[in-house]
């Protein structure tokens, strides 16, 4: 396997236990930390359960409102294990609960411990579990080491996990799916470009085939050439080697050569220095988190991988940088697309809907019941919806009210926006079948769009997720970098709680 991955990625492994039931004494003294998580209205009978609640309760009426922990304190055992109290309403929406797991876990790792317990207690069964799930993937992600090239590599910062006081064991399968899921995308996304340069990463993602049982299939520039991919390659030509490709993954879980079902489509500008029409500093300084809607589609795929998701999925990534130099492409090219529309390029920055016009268009050949792609694709979209939320697009309208709870329950929120022809105005084109972009900058979040619904088969339904949530200072609900990795839980919600591929919704197009 890659060096990037091997001994770094794949050693980040968190263990989990639970303990059903009461917890004893001695599960106590076997943890370091335990984050102990009640309703805000605690009944006084519950403090009888807690070891020395009454010294709890009593620490609690100091709390300051808001608080995250609501207080903090110590059992007298022999492990003087560190209690953190977090009050979750009982109306709160998942976002709100993983951001308060999130706080919590970041309470526990002030004291470097190695082992933290996680006791939800004073709920019914159901919102038990969610609350108890929340705070466990927030562990997860806590876990998780970053990319570093330090000299010394720091620990990871827990060890272990351990779900106490549940009445039953929790299945815990999905949650370390999205996990892993989460983990991948957010490591390829923070790597370095000169380490996740266009070559290393198609290593990584043959490496990656290789280990999950993934057929893999590089294309090249010359055969990309031959299937007419130019807006692609308008945007490669600005390399100074031929380290642009695209990638095609193929998950097929009864081993079979069948159509997908589903494909993913997935932006991967390794750096954006916004080519002829150059970026200024500040603007260009994190660019190489422009290939993180890859990451999300590859983290997915991983996700799905180990749920065994019992349909054919294909996995789509174009992978290029975006260079200024004598070859680059620049503004008032004209350029045609693999599925044959010219197109009059704008603004040399507005790469992303090149690169992904010819992925959508050989996504959309194999006739896929449902076609997601992920892209940080504008600026546009942030200002609109922050750095909070995502937005999200699509090709069938009826989808809008799924799309939005799917952004609820999962905790990665979206919000939609309109595609349509009555857009397509402000992309006409006196030279060439259709505008790359509007010069005039207005909505261009819902201009890019419409300018990729005009690369996709309108009989194949299409959702495109504008990434804007892909990274926050602070985190965002439970991951607390960053870089976030929105969209792996979305899509898994998506696909197993929406069962958007039996959706009714995925009729005609707009």
């Amino acid at each position: 396997m890659s060096s990037l991955l091997s001994d770094k990625f794949n050693s980040n492994k968190l263990s989990i236990s639970q303990i059903p039931g009461t917890p004893s004494a001695e599960t106590l003294n076997g943890l370091d930390q335990l984050l102990l998580i009640l309703p805000e209205k605690i009944p006084a009978p519950l403090w009888n359960k807690i070891p020395q609640g009454a010294k709890f309760k009593t620490l609690l009426k100091r709390r300051r409102a808001g608080s995250v922990p609501s207080q903090s304190g110590r059992i007298n055992n022999k492990r003087q294990t560190a209690v953190h109290i977090g009050q979750a309403n009982t109306g709160s929406d998942i976002f709100d609960d993983l951001t308060l797991a999130r706080k919590l876990v970041a309470a526990a790792l002030t004291e470097k411990p190695v082992i933290v317990g996680v006791w939800v207690l004073g709920f019914d069964d159901d919102r038990q579990q969610r609350i108890a799930e929340c705070t466990v993937a927030a562990a997860m992600a806590a876990a998780f080491t970053m990319p570093t090239f330090k000299k010394d590599t720091p620990k990871p910062p827990i060890k272990g996990i351990r779900l106490i006081g549940m009445d039953e064991r929790v299945d815990l399968r999905r949650i370390e799916a999205e996990a892993s899921g989460n983990n991948l995308a957010r490591w390829l996304t923070s790597l370095p470009p000169n380490k996740l340069d266009g070559y290393e990463y198609v290593k990584v993602l043959r490496d990656l085939a290789r280990e999950q049982g993934w057929q893999f299939k590089k294309y090249g520039l010359a055969e990309l050439a031959k299937m007419g991919a130019g807006a692609f390659l308008a945007v490669a030509q600005g390399n100074e080697d031929d380290s642009a490709s695209m990638v095609r993954l193929r998950y097929r879980p009864d081993g079979k050569r069948e159509s997908p079902a589903l494909s993913l489509v997935g932006k991967g500008i390794i750096f954006d220095t916004g080519g002829t029409n150059l970026k200024p500093f500040n603007s260009m300084l994190d660019m190489h988190i422009d290939m993180g809607g890859s990451a999300v589609a590859v983290g997915s795929l991983l996700a799905m991988t180990e749920l065994e998701f019992p349909h054919a999925v294909d996995c789509w990534l174009a992978i290029t940088e975006n260079r200024t130099g004598p070859m680059a492409y620049k503004s008032q090219d004209v350029i045609t697309a693999a599925n044959g529309k010219t197109i009059q390029t704008v603004h040399t920055d507005a790469e992303g809907r090149m690169a992904l016009a010819d992925a959508l268009h050989f996504a959309c050949k194999d006739k896929p019941q449902l076609v997601i792609d992920y892209a940080t694709l504008t600026g546009a979209c942030m200002v609109a919806v922050t750095t909070r939320y995502s937005g999200v697009f699509t090709n069938r309208p009826d989808l809008h009210p799924v799309l939005k709870k799917c952004g609820r329950d999962s905790g990665e929120r979206v919000w939609p926006f309109p595609i349509g022809k009555e857009f397509l105005s402000e992309l006409s084109s006196d030279t060439a079948d259709i505008k790359q972009c509007s010069p005039n900058g207005g909505g261009d979040h819902i201009l890019a769009a419409t300018f990729l619904n005009e690369f996709v088969d309108s009989k194949v339904p299409w959702v495109h997720i504008d990434l804007s949530a892909c990274n926050r200072k602070g985190g965002l609900a439970h991951i607390p970098t960053n870089i976030t990795g929105f969209g792996v839980r979305y899509t898994m919600n998506l696909l197993l709680d929406q069962d958007v591929l039996a959706s009714q919704a995925l009729g005609g197009s707009d």
